[in-house]
């Protein structure tokens, strides 16, 4: 008995260079209840037992060894300082190294809070704490590595905070598993989303086709719009073709084979949008045909009708006098187009359907007018033809866009309010990404916020309001991790049928998330399922 109990006095060991091999004895082990240094350097180990019973454990020497799996040392809830310097079989378990490395990091700031219930706020200053801690702390690979590095550091320590607030199985592990039965938090909010290690995407073609003269050394003309074309009943298309614009052309790219289908010029214009729309066409002996119409819009005003199996740019639409920011089709009517302007309008056209000679007429039907200029526009999904939503410099708006009402010209109905970085509500900030998820969840951005808002239409926006030019706060759901940058008009975008989140940001990278497994009450804090490779960098090497 006295033998265990000096034994359980031992605050710290020291076994360098003493040739374990193999295996610690958690007999042993077991009775070093108040051990809190360990150095096991300069030895053979290959492995940790899972059951070594050192709850005081604090530092951990583990250099020049052979392990090849670190998992074990989560059963340290106290580590806080690992060293683990050449264990050659540790360079392809990267993840698990920082994996553990994050746990010892976390539990040092976390775990000795006896209570792991957190308002919104709790969890915002943890998450910042946490990853602040380990991005300063983990040190890994070539400084040519860095930015990767810092990056996989990241994405793992994202989701050793979801495993460590209870909402993965501590059985199965985050990567790719779904919210827990048992991960609830206060209010509407039901538990925070997960990220999964389950897409995998590489880029498969590099072009750089809106280069002025298709000059090589061109790397300043900007690529502001891309849309893929709509599949037609026929089939005489695959769905593979995308329309890119930037600069002065509009280009049809072929995404399986990265071929230039078709490229349209116009000098003097820098193109900013495209919209695909399908219309019904009477050809030369009159049968009816559908056929893929693109409008492409920038700089100048002008919106260009492109009749793409044609080869042909049928018509224009002077439509404003000052350079257009984005367009909309109708997804309910197919002549239906909206143009949003730098004149701080949005224009509803009817842009008719060309006869066989091509002869058509356009005509406007609504006047929207904005306090500033309309950067994104998005169609409420239930009622496409009764409201729209668009993201400004100054703001989110929404508009009745109804066509029995007299009235053609027409102020907004509803300004938006979203939190700020201090913690209130505002109006006044710009919002450049604005798009639905679902039928209810929209998806909006602001630079400078370092987050991406999803919030409730429905709960937003009170049919029964009375008035217009109301101020509502947006009912926000989720607050997804983004870049911190400054720099506007990154493009964000959606894919409703798998409730995907994209969004670029200021390096080149994309950003993904999948959303695809929780219902609107299960959305909170989620974190990209990867973030892409820096194409920017990738050009440059080639």
């Amino acid at each position: 008995m006295q033998r265990i109990k000096v034994l359980s006095q031992i605050n710290k060991l020291i076994q360098f260079a003493t040739s374990l091999s193999e295996y610690l004895d958690p007999r042993l082990f077991s009775r070093l209840r108040h051990l809190q240094k360990l150095d096991l350097s300069d030895n053979l180990l290959d492995k940790f037992p899972n059951s070594l019973t050192l709850p005081d454990l604090r530092v951990l020497n583990c250099n020049n060894n052979k392990l090849e799996d670190v998992t074990a040392l989560k059963q340290f809830p106290l580590l806080e300082e690992l060293t683990y310097e050449n264990n050659v079989y540790l360079t392809v378990m990267f993840s698990q190294v920082l994996l553990c490395f994050s746990a010892l990091v976390f539990c040092s700031i976390l775990l000795n809070k006896p209570s792991l219930s957190y308002t919104a706020e709790q969890v915002k200053s943890i998450k910042k704490k946490f990853l602040k801690s380990v991005q300063t702390n983990v040190v890994y690979g070539p400084s040519s590595l860095s930015e990767f590095t810092r990056w996989r550091v990241r994405y793992v320590s994202l989701t050793l905070l979801l495993f460590r607030q209870g909402l993965c199985s501590q059985t199965d592990g985050c990567m790719g598993k779904g919210v827990s039965p048992s991960a609830q938090t206060s209010g509407d909010l039901k538990g925070f989303s997960h990220f999964s290690a389950d897409v995998s995407a590489e880029p498969l073609h590099f072009l750089q086709c809106h280069s002025k003269g298709n000059s090589r050394e061109d790397f300043k003309t900007q690529l502001w719009s891309c849309v893929f074309e709509p599949l037609l009943d026929c089939g005489a298309r695959k769905g593979e073709t995308v329309a890119t614009c930037g600069g002065e052309s509009v280009c049809l790219i072929d995404c399986e084979t990265g071929t230039v289908l078709k490229k349209y010029k116009v000098a003097t214009e820098e193109f900013f949008s495209v919209a695909w729309t399908t219309l019904t066409m009477v050809i030369g002996d009159s049968r009816k045909k559908c056929h893929n119409i693109l409008a492409a819009a920038g700089r100048r005003g002008i919106v260009k009708l492109i009749h793409v199996a044609a080869d042909f740019c049928y018509g224009e639409i002077k439509a404003h006098k000052k350079p257009i920011a984005t367009v909309c089709f109708s997804p309910t009517r197919e002549t239906h187009l909206f143009t949003a302007s730098y004149d701080k309008r949005i224009a509803l056209w009817d842009i008719g359907i060309p006869d066989c000679d091509y002869n058509f007429k356009a005509s406007q039907l609504l006047l929207l007018e904005a306090l500033s200029i309309p950067l994104r526009i998005a169609l409420v999904p239930t009622c496409p033809d009764q409201y729209l939503l668009a993201g400004c410099e100054s703001g989110c708006f929404a508009w009745n866009i109804k066509l029995d009402k007299e009235q053609k010209s027409r102020p907004f109905e509803v300004l938006f309010q979203f939190p700020d970085e201090d913690g209130g509500m505002t109006t006044s900030h710009r919002v450049d990404g604005v798009a639905f998820l679902n039928n209810d969840v929209v998806v909006s951005k602001s630079s400078k916020l370092g987050c991406i808002y999803l919030w409730s239409w429905s709960r937003s926006f009170d049919t029964k309001g009375k008035g217009c030019q109301r101020t509502v706060g947006a009912v926000i759901l989720a607050e997804l991790e983004w870049s911190t940058t400054d720099l506007s008009y990154l493009t964000l975008s959606t894919c409703p049928a798998k409730e995907y989140v994209f969004c670029g940001d200021e390096k080149g990278s994309v950003w993904m998330y999948n959303l695809s497994s929780y219902t609107t009450r299960q959305y909170h804090c989620s974190f990209p399922t990867q973030s892409l490779v820096n194409i920017t960098a990738i050009w440059k090497k080639s």
